[in-house]
């Protein structure tokens, strides 16, 4: 498994990549055929308030679909410990999706399948004020530049890949974004997935054949064989 770091506007001490190398091995106990894992350092140099300065990115790339978490803290440690317990999450949900897939049995709740596990050594208290700080900085930040911030607008393109909704739904899940773009294969069209409720989720697309006044609803259910609502 190779382990790629990279900086921007900081540098990627020897103390931090053996901190990340001790811990990162656990990611063999939960996930298979992983070819590499990122992980990127971003420290913003004007940032208004220094207890979210730093971003860890954790990238796990294998033969399906990349698993990324994100976090923010005071320093690259505390936003580490963050974003490797995320990660650590989604890569549990993600084998627990395969085993079920695979076997057509129930599904196992995660306590029950990750019991013998060994606990993630992270320290509880750095954790929690960690999110409690990122949480409490971005909501003064947000207030404070409610009307004096400019318009950002960040542009991203990814390849046009062709899925069912149902794959959408795990890639958006594997990734940590509130919404997921990709192309329905049962209907060739460009459509939104998004997280409406728990286990609830909403697919949006376009019809030039509708009105600026209409709009067509259909629920249905049956992801995965649990009962979740999908939303036009």
């Amino acid at each position: 498994m190779e382990l790629n770091y990279s900086g921007r506007n900081i540098t990627i001490s020897d103390r931090f990549r053996e901190y990340v190398d001790e811990k990162i091995t656990k990611v063999d106990q939960l996930a298979t055929k992983v070819q590499r894992i990122d992980v990127k350092v971003v420290k913003e140099t004007h940032a208004r308030n220094q207890s979210t300065a730093l971003s860890v990115e954790l990238t796990v790339v294998g033969r399906g679909p990349a698993i990324r978490a994100e976090a923010r803290g005071a320093d690259k440690f505390a936003a580490f410990d963050v974003a490797f317990a995320k990660l650590l999450e989604r890569l549990r949900k993600a084998r627990d999706k395969r085993k079920v897939h695979r076997g057509n049995h129930a599904p196992v709740a995660v306590h029950e399948a990750t019991s013998a596990l060994p606990v993630v050594p992270t320290d509880k208290s750095l954790v929690e004020e960690t999110l409690a700080a990122q949480a409490a900085a971005e909501a003064a930040e947000a207030e404070e530049n409610a009307e004096y911030s400019p318009v950002v607008i960040r542009r991203k393109s990814f390849p046009a890949e062709v899925m069912s909704v149902d794959d959408a739904v795990d890639r958006m899940e594997l990734v940590g974004h509130p919404f997921y773009l990709f192309i329905d294969e049962a209907t060739g069209e460009h459509a939104v997935v998004y997280g409406r409720t728990q286990y609830q989720y909403g697919v949006i697309t376009l019809d030039a054949s509708l009105s600026a006044e209409s709009e067509s609803t259909v629920e249905t259910r049956g992801y995965r064989d649990k009962a979740m609502a999908t939303e036009g």
